[in-house]
């Protein structure tokens, strides 16, 4: 049976436009009724266009996307798909923007499924790489916030201008913790965690 190209093209809202990626679908040859669209997130996977792709795709046929991240943005979830694709199905994939991302075995060419593998692992590394980087800059920055005096959170609830003496009154046994509560006009947790922080 003859081998088929496909393409497969992916924004993450409604509102944006697949016009570049559908010309460089045109510029491969992938015939109109070979191309599946998703306007949907690329978290994970589970997009309905891009399960109809994979029912489709056989061993030999041949899926291009515009770029990586067209494909997914999670290099994980990318790897895992990519393997399922190109190792279980024994399908082929191309990406446009990015030549070493080219699974094709050509000829007197060391290019194919191992360098493009190896590619993929290094883009991964690095996106992995970059996210923990992200995470680490939030954390300093965070710290030297809290050192300025920069509050983060929800601000805390002004106490109420008599609640030292009903927290005395508490303090005494004179009222029970949730007859203090009702007297401030807070719940009874809001009321402890109060006195807690002051101590009395």
């Amino acid at each position: 049976m003859k081998t088929q190209k496909y393409g497969y093209v992916r924004v993450s809202t409604k509102d944006q436009h697949t016009d570049r990626q559908m010309a460089a679908m045109e510029k491969e040859g992938i015939m109109p009724s070979h191309i599946y669209e998703d306007k949907q997130s690329g978290k994970d996977f589970n997009r309905p266009q891009y399960k109809k792709l994979i029912k489709k795709l056989k061993a030999g046929d041949v899926l291009y996307v515009k770029s990586i991240d067209r494909l997914g943005r999670d290099y994980d979830e990318i790897i895992c798909q990519w393997r399922k694709l190109t190792k279980e199905m024994k399908a082929d994939i191309v990406v446009i923007d990015f030549p070493l991302l080219d699974t094709r075995v050509k000829e007197n060419d060391i290019t194919g499924i191992f360098i493009a593998d190896l590619v993929l692992q290094i883009l991964s590394y690095v996106a992995q790489i970059e996210r923990e980087n992200i995470r680490q800059r939030q954390r300093e920055g965070i710290i030297a916030a809290k050192v300025k005096g920069v509050q983060f959170g929800r601000p805390s609830k002004e106490l109420p201008t008599d609640f030292i003496k009903v927290c005395k009154e508490w303090s005494e046994n004179r009222i029970s913790g949730r007859e203090a509560a009702r007297r401030l006009h807070v719940d009874h947790k809001t009321f402890f965690k109060w006195a807690g922080q002051k101590k009395l």
